[in-house]
């Protein structure tokens, strides 16, 4: 019997139907995953190895995708700039971020299979219209410009490898929407796992560098800043290292297909082991652009002059040979598609679920149009900008990563407070100690936007200036969770976790209203007018350097 036929259905029968919140009816019965089936109705134990090996092949997926689509193009760019400009020293960066990754992404992986609604809804739902529009429109716009930057990449890539652009855009654009376009939920997957592998052409590259691997040990367990940099760009490339790691498109991303792939609360350990491999793999990745390229650039005149990752295929070519610039190139193309379709997706299931708009891979364009055209058009405007001649694409980088900054510590403080609510994770909520944990890292994720914030505001701004923010805002963090533990008294309330394996979301119209207290909705508002303030000055910014690129 082949993995793709073995329906894994096991021992126990159906239960009982229950009311659950799905929007969409495709989002309910079997899961079938790129590797394997479970029957909707397979509710029995996984035992032995076989089985439980079984079960993983067919719940693998979202997990990998979105944290292997976090090393996109922008990504590229990133770690290679880390790379070329200061060697290993920052790549404790990316240890310090794995139980940041973490803790996101569980939550998401959370709320997606208990609730079966996707994140946005959630925030119309519980926080009310203004959040809600907030959240879509902020999505919207940010992946639309963060596809740009993915056919940048794929731009660049072609470039490298004297491929026409014009031809190997179009034929990337054509395959991304083709693959989500079939009606099979399966062949999209497929086509992502195949591009999830390729991701891999990275280890061959650092292998034949064979960069020194003591030192990159050394580095990644002692954190340090480079010796020789302005302090002021070192911080930052640490904020951009965050901000590409940890992206507001993902945690919609997530949620969304691992409700559109069927996987319930049943399955959250299969899911949770989903999601590690995917972090093992883009951390993998990261050090790997890291560490080669600083072994490539070791000694030359292009220390410290970063420019793109064009400029890094043929460094590679210079001091490995024309295979490894190639692979580098496939590998950055390869990326850029994965990003492409993952954030375009994104932005499609989040369209599709505030508006009641069918958005599911099961179904067939015919059945969704609304939901594919969405894709599809992101994914054409995106290609086409990219081809039109004089289009500013360093702006529009820029832009990307600057409206990341301000936008993200929004979206984690939305993710914490809904899973805080009893109504919607019931049993499944957070405890003390991640909450404890998940504050911390909001703190931290607002200090450096604002940091980035007014470095896009004030280009001089000094490293002095950033270390009071830094200072400051986290002696005023630690005073006002002092202050919140000393006005509730210290204590948390008790989660009954029993039961918790069949407890989902009931329908949205029967939950009761969110009940916000003083403290969160002084922060909300808080929020509220740092996001108008902070996100209306970069947005002059960008408008000023657009009108001085055109002049």
């Amino acid at each position: 019997m082949t993995l793709h036929a073995l329906a894994l259905s096991g021992p126990g029968g159906a239960r009982p139907p229950r009311a659950t919140a799905h929007l969409d009816s495709a989002h309910t019965g079997d899961i079938i995953g790129a590797f394997g089936t479970i029957a909707e109705t397979d509710t029995g134990a996984r035992r032995g190895w076989r089985r439980r090996l079984l079960t993983l092949a067919a719940i693998v997926g979202p997990g990998l995708i979105v944290m292997v689509g976090d090393n996109d193009a922008g990504a590229f760019g990133t770690y290679t700039e880390a790379g070329q400009n200061y060697g290993t020293s920052l790549v404790w960066t990316l240890l310090l971020l794995v139980p940041v990754i973490y803790v996101n992404q569980e939550m998401v992986l959370r709320l997606g299979a208990v609730t079966g609604v996707g994140h946005a809804r959630l925030i119309f739902q519980r926080f009310g219209r203004f959040w809600g529009a907030f959240s879509v429109i902020d999505l919207f716009l940010l992946n639309a410009l963060t596809i740009v930057t993915e056919f940048i990449g794929i731009a660049l890539g072609l470039d490298y490898l004297g491929v026409p652009r014009l031809g190997g855009v179009a034929i990337a654009s054509i395959l991304i929407v083709a693959a989500a376009s079939t009606g099979s939920f399966r062949r999209f997957e497929r086509f992502m796992m195949v591009l999830v592998f390729g991701s891999l052409l990275l280890v061959p590259i650092a292998v034949a560098i064979h960069p020194p691997v003591g030192q990159i040990a050394r580095d990644m367990v002692v954190p340090h800043m480079p010796a020789g940099g302005q302090l002021a760009d070192v911080m930052l490339l640490i904020i951009a290292i965050v901000g590409t790691t940890v992206a507001p498109w993902q945690l919609f991303f997530q949620q969304s297909y691992l409700i559109d792939k069927r996987i319930g609360p049943r399955f959250m350990a299969y899911s949770r082991i989903d999601l590690w491999v995917g972090i093992a793999v883009v951390i993998v990745g990261a050090v790997a652009m890291m560490a080669f390229t600083a072994a490539a650039f070791a000694g030359t005149a292009g220390v410290g002059h970063f420019t793109d990752a064009g400029a890094i295929a043929r460094g590679i070519e210079a001091h490995a040979g024309r295979l490894m610039g190639i692979l580098f190139a496939i590998a950055l193309i390869d990326a850029s598609i994965i990003g492409a379709a993952a954030v375009s997706l994104s932005t499609a299931y989040a369209i599709g679920d505030t508006f009641g708009i069918r958005h599911s891979l099961h179904r067939s364009p015919k059945d969704s149009i609304p939901f594919y055209l969405v894709f599809a058009g992101l994914i054409a405007v995106a290609a086409a900008l990219v081809l039109i001649p004089g289009t500013p694409l360093g702006l529009l980088t820029n832009a990307v990563q600057s409206l990341a900054g301000v936008l993200l510590p929004s979206a984690t403080v939305f993710l914490l407070l809904l899973c805080n609510d009893t109504a919607v994770l019931g049993p499944w909520r957070n405890g003390r100690w991640l909450n404890l944990f998940t504050g911390a890292v909001i703190a931290v994720l607002v200090l450096l936007s604002v940091i980035l914030t007014a470095s896009v505001l004030f280009p001089t701004i000094g490293a002095a200036a950033m270390l009071w923010i830094l200072g400051g805002g986290s002696a005023l963090a630690l005073i006002g969770r002092v202050g919140l533990r000393l006005l509730t008294g210290g204590t948390a309330e008790a989660i009954d976790r029993r039961g918790r394996a069949d407890w989902r979301m009931p329908p949205l119209d029967t939950l009761a209203p969110a009940m916000l207290g003083r403290v969160e909705k002084a922060w909300l508002g808080i929020l509220r007018l740092y996001l108008v303030v902070a996100g209306g000055f970069v947005l002059v910014r960008i408008i000023h350097l657009a009108l001085t690129h055109q002049l």
